[in-house]
């Protein structure tokens, strides 16, 4: 799951400590046997969809909340990360602030909309490798996905999970593994 050498490009940026967690959770399920399961995720699960990828691309994701103040609300990316796979093995971390720069606008201008979300893809195509898959959601959306569980000895297919979450509108899924519906 996990390169023997894994970098974090940039454990100091403030959209960090959001994917730290994550990254923690990773590690404790490398580390475990494949009976270890947290919040419904597997290892076996998890490396079958990593050998499932291209050779060498991006699994990137973005999280926004929503801030309201008085009459008004803003969307504010609260996570934002991709982690660079090579050969089935995750080996970097970075936040969408390393991939900063002229072809994308300052994060805290960041929105959830089409037109980031591909710009975000754009730029990790040219810095680091093409987007493999690409979610884009909400906190809630998020949360509910990341931290289901099943009852059943077998876990949750958190894929699934994912792909009913998009069908109902909840979340946005894109990239040269998605398949492409034209009307």
């Amino acid at each position: 799951m996990l390169a023997e050498e894994l970098s974090v490009i940039d454990a100091d940026s403030p959209l960090w400590s959001a994917a730290r967690p994550l990254l923690d959770a990773a590690l404790r399920l490398e580390q475990h046997d494949d009976t270890y399961i947290w919040y419904g995720w597997k290892k076996e699960p998890i490396n079958a969809f990593l050998r499932h990828l291209p050779e060498h691309c991006v699994l990137m994701v973005g999280v926004w909340d929503t801030l309201e103040e008085g009459d008004s609300a803003q969307e504010i990316l609260t996570l934002g990360c991709l982690c660079e796979v090579v050969r089935g093995e995750v080996c970097t971390i970075r936040t969408f602030e390393a991939l900063a720069g002229k072809d994308l606008p300052p994060i805290a201008q960041l929105e959830p909309g089409y037109e980031h979300a591909f710009k975000l893809m754009q730029v990790a195509k040219m810095q680091v490798a093409p987007v493999a898959w690409a979610l884009f959601t909400d906190r809630s959306t998020w949360n509910e996905w990341l931290f289901s569980e099943s009852e059943a000895s077998e876990g949750i297919d958190k894929g699934e999970l994912l792909a009913s979450l998009a069908r109902e509108g909840r979340c946005v899924l894109l990239g040269n593994q998605a398949p492409h519906h034209h009307l």
